[in-house]
């Protein structure tokens, strides 16, 4: 039986896979810095990385932090990896990283590249935000009266157990390089999304779209975090809205 590794198990969209994994009868081991018997800090490996990828076969990359480390993490990784022998490592990444300047973006793609250069088998999935990350960021901005929102920006957010549906597809076929991209049903501006959350949430706001400045700004307006070829996603802003708030 084939034998899978999932970095960041226990996080948002690790959980995800491995519980499908587990479900679709699969041996898997989850790697995260506190949950034995595989708690190792990726940025550091060492002889617990090792153990951990000993008769692994496949490995699902999902461990990422905004807080500085991921190439570093995917170096020990794929150094690991070779030793191990692994024969594929699938990767999640972002759409947009490479035409959006965000500094965890660069990030992202520069971990792409080390993946591709790593002479392991590989597979790399980007997608859009994932509704959950959306819903965090509407949280914050609608703490105020008055709901503040990037002026012209689209999204479209996708539902995270369908990336999950999809990455346990790719980890369970041959390595395919860069796949398509993966992105929500729908294309929407922020300041529409905002609203349905305060309806969803039952909160009184104004939402005032406020326009901003910088290259960053100006990438998203013209749709950098976009994959509207490729709105593969079923589950709506809404739909996720309504199970996750009862409403």
């Amino acid at each position: 039986m084939t034998t899978i590794l999932v970095t960041g198990g226990t996080g948002t969209l690790g959980t995800q896979v491995t519980e499908r994994l587990r479900a679709d009868g699969r041996e898997v081991r989850v790697l995260s810095r506190h949950t034995p018997p595989y708690a190792v800090d990726l940025r550091v490996g060492g002889s617990g990385l090792d153990t951990a990828l000993a008769g692994v076969e496949t490995v699902v990359h999902c461990a990422t932090t905004q807080r500085g480390g991921d190439e570093a993490s995917a170096d020990q990784l794929i150094g690991a990896a070779r030793r191990a022998g692994v024969g594929h490592l699938v990767y999640i990444s972002i759409v947009g990283i490479d035409r959006v300047p965000l500094g965890y973006y660069k990030t992202k793609l520069d971990v792409e590249r080390r993946i591709e250069e790593s002479g392991l088998g590989w597979t790399v999935l980007r997608t859009t935000q994932f509704h959950d990350l959306l819903a965090t960021v509407l949280g914050a901005l609608a703490k105020p009266p008055v709901m503040l929102v990037p002026a012209g920006v689209p999204d479209q957010p996708v539902e995270v157990t369908e990336v999950a549906d999809r990455l346990v597809e790719l980890a369970l076929a041959a390595p395919a390089g860069r796949v398509a991209d993966m992105g929500g049903p729908e294309v929407r501006p922020l300041d529409s999304l905002a609203r349905a959350y305060l309806r969803a949430t039952g909160r009184r706001r104004a939402v005032a779209p406020v326009p901003l400045f910088g290259r960053t700004y100006r990438a998203c307006r013209e749709g950098g975090l976009l994959a509207p070829e490729q709105a593969v996603g079923k589950t709506t802003f809404e739909e996720y809205l309504g199970r996750r708030f009862g409403g």
